[in-house]
């Protein structure tokens, strides 16, 4: 397995962490998770090819579908509610 691709395991495995974590604390390590999933695809495809990317950028949509639909409505200029 390369390097990429643990580094992604590991990824998954922090999301999965941040997850089990209340509301209120999922915010700074989200963002981080955020943050990184890009350059972390980028190296996912230089290394293992574009299936692998693909695999990675389901899994993240997949994990980030709620913060990323908050940041989509944002954008759009509405104002979602925050969970509790």
């Amino acid at each position: 397995m390369t390097p990429s691709l643990i580094a992604a395991c590991l990824w998954a495995l922090g999301g999965t962490v941040t997850a089990f974590l209340p509301m209120r604390y999922q915010m700074i390590p989200g963002s981080l998770l955020l943050l990184t999933a890009i350059p972390l695809m980028i190296w996912i495809g230089a290394e293992n090819g574009w299936v692998w990317t693909g695999l990675a950028l389901a899994a993240f949509l997949s994990m980030m579908r709620r913060p990323l639909g908050y940041l989509i409505a944002r954008a759009r200029g509405q104002k979602p509610e925050l969970p509790r």
